[in-house]
C-alpha cells in the first residue's frame, strides 16, 4: 500500500517561547518569521496567539517542505484544528504564507471585537455522552465549540456562568476544565465575526490548493478549482458554528492516510489521532529535537531509509 501523509496544523494551546527554535535552523523558515510582525503580549492573549500559532506552524511546513520533496512524500491531505484550519489552507498553497498570517491577525481581531464584552470563555467537558454534554451546556447558557470524541468536547459560553456548568458536569460524573480563552469561538457568541472575516477572506488572492483541505465543521474534503467560495464559507462559518474534529479524524483514515504529522507547537492533535486511529503512523514535531530527526522518521515509515 503507498503511503499517504497527512499533515495536522495545531489551535491554540501548545504555544510557548521556544516553539520557533528548531523550524529556525532552517534558512527559509527563518527569513519568514524574520519578517513576520507579531503583536507583544502574553503569548496566551487571542490577538497575539492566533498569529504566533500559524506562524510557527506555517515555518514548520517550510522547514519541511523540501524534506517532502526529497523523500517523494507529498501532502496527500490537511487538516487544521480551529484557527490550525487556516493555517492549513497556507501549508496547501491557497493563500501566500504572509497573507495566512496576516489573516491570522484579522481572524483574532474580528473574534474579540464579537466578543467585546470580554465576558466569555471555553472549557473542555470529559466523560459524558455528547448530548448530555451539549444539555448541560444548554442549560448554563453555554454550546459545543468543539467535539474530539464520544465523550470529550469543548464548550463555550458566558463566563459568568461557568461556575454553574462545571456544577452541572461534575454532579452528572463528568469531567471539567477551563480553558485559558477569552472568546467563546465556535459558538454563536461569535455570529458577528462571521460576515467580516469572510469579506476579509474574499479580499486575499486565493490558489487552487496542490492538496485536500479538510473542513472542520462538516469534515467535507475541499479541493479543485472550485475551492475559493467553499474554503472562504468553511473559514468564516467555523467562527460560530462547531467544529467536528472527530469527524474530521475519521474522514481522514476514511481517505486511506497512512502516516500523519503534526506541524506544532504542541502534540494534541497527534496524541487524539493515535487514540482513535492507531493503525495511522502519527507522530507531532514537538516530539523531535531536530528537522533531521522528523526526516529520518517519515523516510522510515516510507521504507526509504
Amino acid at each position: 500500500m503507498s503511503e499517504r501523509l497527512l499533515l495536522l496544523c495545531p489551535g491554540q494551546g501548545g504555544q510557548h517561547e521556544g516553539m520557533n527554535a528548531m523550524a529556525a535552523a532552517d534558512p527559509d523558515a527563518a527569513a519568514f518569521l524574520a519578517r513576520m510582525t507579531l503583536p507583544p503580549g502574553d503569548l496566551f492573549d487571542n490577538r497575539v496567539a492566533q498569529p504566533a500559532v500559524v506562524a510557527a506552524t506555517l515555518a514548520m511546513w517550510l522547514a519541511l517542505a523540501p524534506r517532502l520533496a526529497a523523500l517523494r512524500l507529498a501532502p496527500a491531505l490537511v487538516a487544521g484544528y480551529s484557527v490550525g484550519e487556516l493555517a492549513a489552507y497556507g501549508v496547501a498553497g491557497a493563500f501566500t504564507l504572509d497573507d495566512t498570517v496576516a489573516l491570522a491577525h484579522r481572524r483574532a481581531e474580528m473574534m474579540n471585537a464579537a466578543a467585546a464584552d470580554g465576558g466569555q470563555t471555553l472549557a473542555a467537558l470529559g466523560g459524558l455522552p455528547i448530548k448530555q454534554a451539549a444539555a448541560l451546556a444548554a442549560d448554563a447558557g453555554w454550546a459545543l465549540a468543539i467535539v474530539n470524541g464520544e465523550d470529550s468536547v469543548v464548550a463555550g459560553g458566558p463566563a459568568a456562568s461557568r461556575d454553574d456548568l462545571q456544577a452541572r458536569v461534575t454532579e452528572a460524573g463528568g469531567r471539567f476544565q477551563h480553558l485559558p480563552v477569552t472568546v467563546a469561538a465556535h459558538t454563536p457568541l461569535l455570529a458577528a465575526a462571521v460576515a467580516p472575516f469572510a469579506a476579509a477572506l474574499a479580499d486575499v488572492p486565493f490558489t487552487t490548493p496542490t492538496c485536500p483541505v479538510l473542513s472542520g465543521v462538516d469534515a467535507a474534503i475541499i479541493f479543485g478549482a472550485s475551492a475559493r467560495p467553499v474554503a472562504i464559507a468553511a473559514l468564516s462559518r467555523q467562527l460560530a458554528d462547531t467544529i467536528r474534529w472527530a469527524d474530521c479524524m475519521d474522514a481522514a483514515a476514511e481517505a486511506g492516510i497512512t502516516i500523519a504529522l503534526e506541524l506544532g507547537p504542541g502534540a494534541a492533535l497527534a496524541r487524539m489521532l493515535q487514540a482513535r486511529h492507531p493503525g495511522i503512523a502519527c507522530r507531532s514535531v514537538a516530539e523531535f529535537r531536530t528537522i533531521d530527526g522528523i526526516t529520518a522518521w517519515l523516510s522510515r515509515q516510507t521504507g526509504r531509509d
